[in-house]
């Protein structure tokens, strides 16, 4: 049996709701994982989204960007009745896909096959790119054709507190009507560092994974001066290229951008210690 990632512990910072499908991946290829999440998610208050949902009642279009989005989203869209059936339904990627469908929302669209359209090189001063096929983020959503053609169109995007404006700034230019559904909102968990210093400082940490800048910051605040050079130092995976430009900003020394996902961040892990450092 193989077992590429043997001997290797991997740093998972997902919230703790979200780790145990990369948990399991990472063991499945031999690894370890050492669970510190650097993030957590808690639902606004119903009390604050009453307004927000009521826009759904006559959307023609509603954006999901994010498991969390969905979760949540659907949680609070429940407490009033359900998604309209004449709404066109979108999710940012597969992942936020599953979760509606796991909330009985069916026939819902995702960017599928779109090529980069520069990808960057797979090798480079302290950085390796594993080519993915598919964008999974904001731009991608707005390449599609459906979301071309939007003039006089209600749109709600559902999502967390604050986050990039591009996509309503765009649908918005292209003539819809864009509403906000903001059901979670994303804070840094109060966690105990000092096991998770112990075990780096004896070298029993090869890897951190993350899936956003914001989890980034959170970790490197938790974990402080004392491991701010075991951080900079450490190979760090990132989904996405944004997420590991921001990385790169920080002053991580050795970044990976990887295909999306938590089978991305897996197939990077390999391709890092079983091609690169074997």
């Amino acid at each position: 049996m193989t077992r590429p990632l043997a001997g290797r512990t991997v740093l998972v910072t997902r919230p703790r709701h979200q780790a145990a499908a990369l948990v399991q991946l990472i063991e499945a290829a031999g690894g370890s994982a050492f669970e510190f999440p650097a993030l957590a998610v808690e639902a606004v208050e119903d009390g604050h989204l009453a307004a927000s949902i009521a826009h759904l009642a006559d959307a023609d279009i509603a954006i999901f960007i994010s498991p969390n989005a969905a979760q949540f989203g659907m949680a609070a869209i429940r407490t009033s009745g359900r998604l309209p059936p004449s709404t066109e339904v979108f999710a940012v990627g597969p992942g936020t896909a599953r979760v509606l469908a796991e909330q009985g929302v069916a026939h819902v669209t995702t960017p599928g096959n779109l090529p980069l359209p520069n990808p960057p090189p797979l090798t480079g001063e302290g950085t390796n790119v594993i080519p993915k096929p598919i964008n999974q983020d904001s731009e991608a959503l707005l390449a599609l054709p459906r979301l071309r053609d939007v003039a006089g169109k209600r749109v709600v995007i559902v999502r967390g507190v604050g986050g990039r404006p591009l996509l309503a700034d765009t649908l918005s230019a292209r003539g819809a009507q864009v509403h906000y559904l903001e059901c979670y909102r994303r804070v840094r968990p109060q966690t105990d560092a000092a096991p998770l210093l112990a075990r780096w400082q004896a070298g029993g940490i090869d890897a951190v994974t993350i899936a956003s800048a914001e989890t980034l910051h959170n970790l490197a605040a938790l974990l402080g001066e004392t491991g701010a050079p075991l951080l900079a130092t450490t190979p760090l995976f990132a989904p996405h290229e944004k997420i590991a430009a921001a990385a790169r900003r920080f002053g991580i020394a050795h970044v990976i951008a990887t295909a999306g996902g938590d089978a991305g961040l897996v197939d990077g892990l390999i391709n890092w210690f079983g091609t690169i450092h074997e």
